[in-house]
């Protein structure tokens, strides 16, 4: 309960049921000074048109005619609540129902209150107040007619003690509801708290439960589920990266020291010096390229180099990486068919990435077709432009067409073939830098991989650094 009542819930709830409160209490306060206003004006009202009808009855029979009349409705209101009495000039009575002048309090001129001790038609005698209207006859006789307020004042008690009950259930059911609204959002809270320090032990594969009502911290809880699973996919990723680059890079590393100890080792030997010197630089060539690989897929997902994009055209870009590796083609006996359209292909990009991405997919088109030919067209569809680059090669299987896209992974398992698997890694980053898609199809046969980005008119806003 301590805890509940600390709770920032708590204290909005409380907040809210205060101003609720203040809100109610202002009503009722309204409702109950309205309502003995509307009593009071109302026995006034009584009051005044008897003291009407009295006069017009004064003035046609006198007084004597009057006291009759007087006499007549002491008798029948007395138990009424009505108050009538004629005194003479000493104020002694003549008439009516009460036995003498009361001791009264002025209220304003000509109304004044007293209290009253009435007689119930039980036979109890009741003390109450009264409130009566007095003015003067010719030969100073007086004309007292007032009215029992006990009614009014028990009405007024009732509204007071029911408005004073509506005050204490609204505070009640105000702190209830209060604390149920807390204990559920404390609850809901804890849940969240309670995955966080989950994860914090090292456990990435806790998620926030959901309640399946689709409220506000349902959503919160989706979110939160799926940058959690992005995270286990990046954690996972780089533990991946770190074990493929200690896998790739040590036989690498290795057949460099073993052969410049051999050489050492050896007779000197100028030519054989030479030889041994060539192929380190070609195997250091090969772990920069890796390296710099890595790095320009980190620069595309970190997005540091999306100050410097600016409008440059796709199919030219197209065409000048065909044009490179035409020789490669017909130095393997295939056809590399180039279809750009005429027309400019503009988009909002990165010249030298975007060059590299469709170098990347015709290297691999070119280097796993055995023969046939590799297609690349480039044309406009709606507000995107669409790369296509199609081999007739053996083709990548459907349930390993997401995983080629991460780093290292090669479906060779020899890894005998020249290559880092770092290829597509980089065109999915470059696609997704420029608020783009990568994605491989079916060629029948081979692979077709199509690489979509928006034109420049759209210039969709590219993703945020937490996208791979």
């Amino acid at each position: 309960m301590t805890r509940l009542v600390y709770t920032n819930t708590f204290r909005l709830a409380a907040l809210y049921l205060a101003l609720f409160a203040a809100s109610v209490l202002s009503l009722l306060l309204f409702i109950y000074f309205s309502t003995a206003d509307f009593v009071e004006r109302q026995s006034e009202e009584t009051i005044e048109a008897e003291i009407t009808g009295l006069r017009e009855q004064y003035d046609q029979h006198g007084l004597s005619g009057l006291v009759e009349i007087i006499r007549g409705r002491s008798a029948a209101q007395r138990n009424n609540g009505s108050l009538y009495l004629i005194t003479d000039a000493a104020l002694n009575p003549i008439a009516g129902n009460l036995d003498g002048w009361p001791e009264a309090r002025n209220l304003r001129p000509g109304w004044i209150t007293f209290p009253v001790l009435l007689e119930r038609p039980n036979g109890t005698k009741e003390e109450s107040t009264a409130l009566a209207s007095v003015f003067v006859l010719g030969g100073s006789f007086h004309l007292l007619v007032g009215r029992d307020l006990s009614d009014a004042t028990a009405f007024r008690w009732r509204v007071a003690r029911t408005m004073l009950w509506a005050a204490l259930l609204t505070l009640a059911m105000g702190v209830g509801g209060g604390l149920v609204m807390t204990r559920n959002m404390l609850r809901r809270v804890d849940a969240v708290n309670r995955t966080s320090e989950r994860i914090i032990h090292g456990d990435l594969s806790q998620r926030v439960p959901l309640t399946g009502s689709g409220d506000e911290f349902d959503q919160l809880a989706t979110n939160l589920n799926a940058m959690l699973d992005r995270i286990e996919r990046l954690m996972l990723g780089m533990r991946q990266v770190t074990d493929n680059i200690a896998h790739d890079l040590r036989t690498p590393l290795a057949r460099l020291r073993a052969r410049l100890e051999v050489t050492l080792l050896e007779r000197p030997d100028a030519q054989r010096y030479a030889e041994a010197l060539n192929q380190t630089i070609a195997e250091a060539d090969g772990l920069l390229g890796t390296f710099n690989a890595l790095l320009s897929i980190a620069e595309a997902e970190a997005g540091s180099r999306r100050d410097t994009l600016a409008v440059v055209d796709l199919g030219e870009i197209a065409r000048s990486v065909a044009e490179l590796y035409e020789p490669v083609a017909d130095e393997k006996g295939l056809t590399l068919a180039v279809a750009v359209d005429d027309e400019a292909l503009p988009v909002n990009g990165d010249r030298h990435l975007l060059s590299q991405a469709i170098a990347n997919l015709l290297d691999n088109a070119l280097k796993y077709t055995p023969r046939g030919n590799v297609a690349l067209s480039a044309h406009r569809q709606g507000d995107v432009v669409r790369i296509e680059v199609a081999d007739t090669g053996p083709g990548v299987p459907e349930d390993r067409r997401e995983a080629v896209f991460d780093r290292f992974v090669r479906l060779e398992g020899s890894r005998s073939t020249p290559g880092n698997g770092l290829g597509l890694s980089l065109v999915r980053a470059v696609a997704r830098l420029h608020g783009g898609e990568i994605r491989l199809e079916d060629n029948r046969p081979g692979l077709k991989a199509v690489l979509t980005l928006p034109t420049a008119e759209r210039r969709a806003p590219p993703p945020s650094r937490s996208a791979a």
